[in-house]
């Protein structure tokens, strides 16, 4: 989506952070209207951004923890879509994670509970992991390359060659015996000849 031939292109960058962190905030308030919402008389952003929410003695706290466990597998997917390269997955997802950071301690001061610190270190584990293994994935498909367009590059680049008429004929591309090529195609509103 937003890969290109340009390498450095630092707004780029920016829109790529903005809307990974957009993203993962929008799948952590799915999780916790449905894992914490059903609990709680009241949603707020508590359970987004206060450390002493994340609390394995108690449901509501197993509930948030959860939630950045989902949200954190819901990013590697977004990863997929955003960064599309898998050796820009670790340091987006570390991005995020600091950017978190950041509005956590200013929210409600630095994270004391070792409980948050797990969480989220984990949760930034698998995001980066699984992003990765899911960018490696779609960067090694194969690349569609049409019947057409293959067959006919092969004719240009061969000498006169038995094969290659004979593929040449099946796609509507004629080999003179003179050695040059003509390309007939039909297409919707007329055809073409070259």
């Amino acid at each position: 989506m937003f890969y290109g031939s340009v390498v450095w292109d630092p707004w780029l960058i920016v829109a790529q952070i903005a809307c990974l962190q957009c993203l993962y905030y929008l799948a952590l308030g799915v999780f916790l209207s449905i894992l914490v919402g059903t609990r709680v008389s009241k949603m707020s952003l508590v359970y987004f951004f206060d450390y002493a929410t994340v609390d394995a003695s108690t449901v509501i706290g197993w509930g948030v923890m959860s939630s950045i466990f989902f949200s954190s597998i819901a990013g590697a997917g977004f990863l997929v879509y955003l960064v599309e390269r898998a050796k820009k997955c670790l340091d987006f997802c570390a991005t995020l994670y600091i950017v978190h950071l950041f509005i956590c301690t200013i929210y409600g001061g630095w994270p004391a509970s070792i409980t948050w610190w797990v969480v989220n270190l984990t949760g930034l584990a698998a995001m980066a992991l699984l992003g990765e293994y899911l960018c490696m994935r779609r960067e090694m498909r194969e690349i569609p390359i049409s019947r057409l367009r293959s067959t006919y590059e092969l004719c240009l680049m061969n000498e006169r060659h038995e094969s290659c008429e004979a593929a040449a004929h099946e796609k509507a591309i004629k080999v003179r015996m003179d050695g040059t090529y003509s390309l007939r195609a039909t297409f919707s509103g007329g055809s073409y000849e070259g």
